[in-house]
């Protein structure tokens, strides 16, 4: 099952109804308190926002399977609600994949799902499957961080009409602990970033300007959707009118274990119609024999694609919002760096 025929959710307005459910990891002691004033921060700018109850942050999942899927299913196909984001990632939202009700959803308007990490493993079918543009972004527990320069709030990208240009926001940022401030609204500047154009032969090895529909995620997902009815990124593309633009990051496995996650995909087709790689920033850990760059030019070097590195797209913020979908126009050239995204 895989649909090509993409369909966008209506544009996110103050005054919306906002669904928080935890596919994955839910929250307690302070992350509990960060979550909390992560709703009361989009209540205060004028979303109404409804909390479910797959929420528990005491185990290793905010609730059994059956009751995960059944509560994003419930919020997803619910007509009053326009967006659903999960509190933060986790480790096995890939247990409630085949228990979605897909037919359910498949007869429902589309609904914005947006957040990152352990999401990615539900907003990859979301879009392959049922055709429905979702959005890797911001989870809630960073929504109320505000954005750099050069960056547009998810919030902003969900409620577009017009293009989004986002640029190289130079900024290599941390997450403020919460227990040392769960209030925090500004990320701690660590660095200086900046993207990169990976390998490539002749006078234009280091310049890129293509265009394609995005899809991708958190390696250490995605990889294990690869070969399955959830995954199914080549016969997706293969639907397309236009190539993709397949974009990664890495979490937190080290380069060799990434490097089979990339050589995964590769053999699985995700990179078959892809007009150019977007890598994330990472501090995931080298190997003694292989760094994290080494590993993203290994398995996909060999494709003969751009590859433009050092995205601030994963677990490394500040964060650029990217939606699954969209037709985007990447330029890397000279001092321009900017992607452009068309929601349609």
């Amino acid at each position: 099952m895989t649909s090509s025929v993409l369909r966008f959710p209506r544009p996110l307005r103050p005054g919306d109804r906002i669904g928080v459910t935890s596919p994955s990891a839910g929250a307690s002691g302070d992350a509990a308190t960060r979550i909390d004033f992560s709703v009361e921060w989009l209540r205060g700018r004028g979303y109404d926002v409804v909390v479910g109850e797959c929420m528990d942050g005491s185990g290793l999942t905010s609730a059994p399977a059956e009751q995960r899927a059944a509560e994003l299913t419930r919020m997803l196909a619910d007509p009053s609600i326009a967006c659903v984001v999960p509190p933060w990632g986790g480790e096995t939202a890939i247990d409630l994949v085949d228990l979605v009700d897909w037919d359910v959803l498949a007869a429902a308007e589309p609904t914005w799902l947006v957040g990152f990490s352990d999401l990615a493993t539900v907003l990859v079918p979301i879009t392959t499957r049922l055709g429905w543009a979702t959005l890797h972004g911001d989870n809630l527990a960073d929504t109320p961080y505000a954005v750099p320069d050069g960056l547009a709030h998810w919030l902003d990208l969900a409620g577009a009409e017009a293009p989004v240009v986002q640029r190289d926001s130079g900024l290599v940022a941390g997450w403020v602990r919460f227990e040392d401030d769960p209030h925090a609204t500004r990320w701690a500047q660590v660095g200086e970033g900046r993207w990169e154009v990976l390998g490539g032969e002749g006078a234009d090895a280091d310049r890129v300007d293509v265009s394609g529909r995005l899809i991708g995620g958190c390696i250490e997902t995605i990889a294990n959707l690869a070969g399955t009815p959830y995954g199914d990124v080549r016969a997706w593309a293969e639907g397309l009118d236009e190539p993709t633009i397949v974009y990664v990051e890495a979490c937190d496995e080290h380069a060799v274990n990434i490097c089979r996650y990339l050589h995964g995909l590769r053999l699985a087709g995700w990179f078959d119609r892809a007009a150019a790689v977007l890598v994330g920033r990472t501090t995931a850990p080298d190997h003694p024999q292989m760094t994290q760059r080494e590993a993203v030019v290994d398995a996909l070097g060999r494709l003969d694609l751009p590859i433009v590195w050092d995205l601030e797209i994963g677990h490394v913020p500040p964060h650029l919002p990217l939606v699954n979908g969209a037709l985007a126009r990447v330029v890397v050239d000279g001092d321009t760096h900017e992607i452009t995204q068309t929601l349609g």
